[in-house]
């Protein structure tokens, strides 16, 4: 661990002279209320759009030049930005991982057009039949408030205010140093990335970010049956489920192997029975998503309309 609390997790894989960094920051979706939601998402999707230092062309360019490829992803509980690159160029992608952490511009083209994408993204989920039952079932699920309730990206009140100066914010608020880790993988020597890591990394500072408690509490514990009506629909989404689980259970081993004997296999119970034996669907999966909090479990599948009420009353039985 450097002075300032980033953890420093490092692994030594010899069998190929590459290496991958990937730091882990605690600004998930989770941490945000319902007029908000969104911001993490569309603050991490901007982080490629240029820094301090360079535009989005050049930072493109500097990561092609050392053969590095950038991935960033957000989801309920952290953002995740990583590089992967030859063992020999490790120094150089760790100077770039840090740059566009640490020193974001947030150019007001590429917010717009960041923006303008999730919007149209929204609306399309609002349209697609699979969009429509999901985030039905996630409403449907948890009591009004609970994060986990809404989509992740967020919704058009929510992300239409979205500016350069809400991603700045955000950054100061949640991009800080304690609270987050960066994992090394690769033909390294352990001693050598700490000492990168505090040359690119030891000057950056805050304490822990906003981290209020996630109540992920249920909207309901009645069994019911609620349909969304779409008209001339020659497939009908199936969505059953409750709340789950957090990560931390002592039950997430035992919960994930019964999952996988119930839906979370192609030869699993539910699947030979909708798919195999009554031929209802071409595949039906359960599944945990776990989480900081208590994330859903879920049955999804896709049937014809004539067989809706006998798909229902199969996955239940």
């Amino acid at each position: 661990m450097l002075d300032n609390g980033l953890r420093i997790r490092s692994v030594q894989v010899g069998r190929l002279p590459i290496v991958t960094a990937m730091l882990v920051l605690d600004a998930g979706e989770a941490l945000l209320d319902d007029s908000r939601a969104g911001i993490a998402v569309l603050t991490g999707d901007c982080l490629e759009g240029g820094t301090a230092k360079r535009s989005g062309v050049e930072l493109a360019e500097a990561l092609e030049t050392i053969g590095a490829g950038l991935s960033i992803g957000t989801g309920w509980d952290s953002t995740t930005v990583s590089l992967s690159c030859m063992a020999d160029r490790l120094d150089d992608a760790i100077g770039l991982l840090a740059e566009v952490v640490l020193q974001p511009a947030f150019p007001d083209d590429e917010v717009e057009r960041i923006r303008g994408q999730r919007l149209a993204a929204i609306h399309q989920r609002e349209m697609d039949p699979v969009g429509i039952a999901t985030t039905a079932s996630r409403r449907l699920t948890y009591r009004d408030g609970v994060a986990y309730g809404r989509p992740l990206g967020g919704s058009v009140e929510s992300v239409g205010p979205f500016n350069p100066a809400a991603a700045a914010g955000f950054v100061v608020a949640q991009y800080r140093p304690k609270g987050s880790g960066l994992v090394v993988v690769g033909d390294v020597d352990p001693g050598q990335v700490r000492s990168l890591v505090e040359t690119h990394f030891g000057e950056w500072t805050g304490g822990t970010g906003l981290r209020p408690r996630i109540d992920a509490e249920a909207r309901t514990h009645e069994r019911g049956i609620v349909v969304v009506h779409r008209a001339d629909a020659v497939q009908s989404e199936i969505r059953i489920g409750h709340v789950g689980q957090a990560r931390s259970t002592p039950l997430y081993f035992p919960l994930r192997v019964v999952n996988t004997v119930l839906g979370g296999a192609f030869t699993s119970r539910l699947n030979l029975n909708l798919r195999e034996e009554h031929g209802f669907t071409y595949g039906v999966r359960s599944r945990f998503l776990v989480r900081r909090g208590e994330g859903p479990w879920c049955v999804s599948t896709a049937v014809g309309t004539d067989v809706t009420a006998d798909a229902v009353r199969e996955a239940v039985s």
